[in-house]
């Protein structure tokens, strides 16, 4: 993720640029922030998705929600058993469309 300065000089994230596959005539998205570095590296990752565990961050789910709640993406949020000292269950997360990074 490349980083340019804001008007106060501050430096800020490029937003990730993205384009639907699956439909005709979807607009370039402009994701910005950790919501564009989310997306990219589920579609880095492929059909297997990621979990927290893989690339650790510290707000996966609020990513997710964002993607989906604000740009409709589709991504599927699987729960998965772990063991050791605090078992429990983690996400897996899986983006169920196909997007293509433009910039």
């Amino acid at each position: 993720m490349t980083s340019i300065p804001d008007a106060s000089g501050a430096r800020k994230a490029r937003p990730v640029l993205v384009r639907r596959l699956d439909a005709d005539g979807h607009p370039v998205i402009s994701l910005p922030g950790r919501v564009g570095w989310a997306i990219q590296e589920l579609i880095n990752a492929g059909s297997g998705g990621i979990t927290t565990i893989e690339r650790p961050a510290p707000r996966w789910s609020d990513y997710i929600f964002k993607a989906r709640r604000r740009w409709g993406l589709n991504i599927e949020t699987q729960d998965e058993p772990h063991g050791g000292p605090y078992a429990g269950t983690h996400a897996r997360y899986k983006l169920r469309e196909r997007l293509e990074v433009v910039a």
